[in-house]
């Protein structure tokens, strides 16, 4: 019987810390293959079978590096299990960003959705939260688990600050871990995924049910309906994280900071830095 395709990488997260953007610079490579939604398989979608997961590889050819980006299985407790299980051998990616600023983010992009309302206290306030803002954000916890079931040379760690300052060279280093020829396009590389600035239809449009999104959909990139688009969209204005907020968020990450910082032999203070106010 052939082998199945499985993959032999995992980008594992963490939401919004840039999974995306490092996503897009792999896939598109001739000599990379990833399916473009994330499976979530280790996650939300492990009742669908390994010959679901498997099939999400088929058209993988057998010179291609395959791997897949589900950036929820990070922080998912039964992930590094289930995925040690199949993928024993595969090389792992996190991408870690400053705890406080990944749940604004994380927080944002619903609210971009409507998914959640615009009273951010609610939400990221350490006494009240959604456990997903705050619990995504505790890395020290979520990589330790990760290396009871892999050893750490198979976790390869980078932090959202350095794509900020060099997306080349993290690529190049990410190339190198993965074993792939370090080809950069440099237009490509400085290019932002998922951005939060995009203007936006009104939520009800967005709401349309799905029928109607699916006639509508061969329409974008048509020219006339990109500018009735524009017409209608606007930028979305975020409700603001106030000092006090920050503050509180930052006290409640600093141990798992601090764990961090010795994992990964690093200096982390940047990051606390961040939420002092300024004198």
């Amino acid at each position: 019987m052939t082998q199945r395709p499985l993959p032999q990488f995992l980008i594992i997260g963490a939401v919004k810390a840039a999974t995306t953007w490092i996503a897009d610079q792999l896939r598109a490579r001739d000599d990379v293959f990833m399916p473009g939604p994330e499976p979530h398989y280790f996650s939300r979608d492990y009742d669908r079978g390994v010959s679901w997961y498997a099939s999400l590889f088929a058209d993988a050819r057998s010179d291609q590096l395959i791997g897949e980006k589900s950036a929820d299985y990070l922080a998912e407790s039964e992930a590094p299990a289930r995925a040690a299980a199949l993928l024993p051998d595969a090389m792992l990616i996190a991408q870690l960003r400053n705890p406080v600023d990944r749940a604004y983010s994380d927080y944002c992009m619903l609210y971009r959705r409507g998914q959640v309302g615009g009273d951010v206290e609610r939400y990221l306030d350490t006494r009240s939260a959604v456990p997903r803002f705050l619990e995504n954000g505790l890395y020290a916890r979520h990589i330790a688990r990760w290396r009871d079931h892999f050893p750490a040379d198979r976790l390869k760690i980078i932090l959202y600050d350095d794509i900020r300052a060099d997306p080349e060279r993290v690529l190049a280093d990410v190339c190198g871990v993965l074993r792939l020829p370090p080809t950069i396009d440099a237009e490509r590389v400085r290019r932002r995924s998922n951005d939060s600035e995009a203007p936006l239809v009104p939520l009800a449009l967005r709401r349309l049910p799905q029928p109607i999104k699916n006639l509508v959909a061969p329409l974008r990139g048509n020219p006339a309906f990109e500018a009735t688009r524009r017409i209608f969209a606007r930028s979305v204005d975020y409700p603001r994280l106030s000092s006090d907020l920050r503050m509180r968020l930052n006290d409640y990450y600093a141990d798992d900071v601090a764990q961090l910082g010795r994992i990964l032999d690093r200096d982390l203070s940047a990051w606390s830095d961040a939420a002092r106010p300024v004198p």
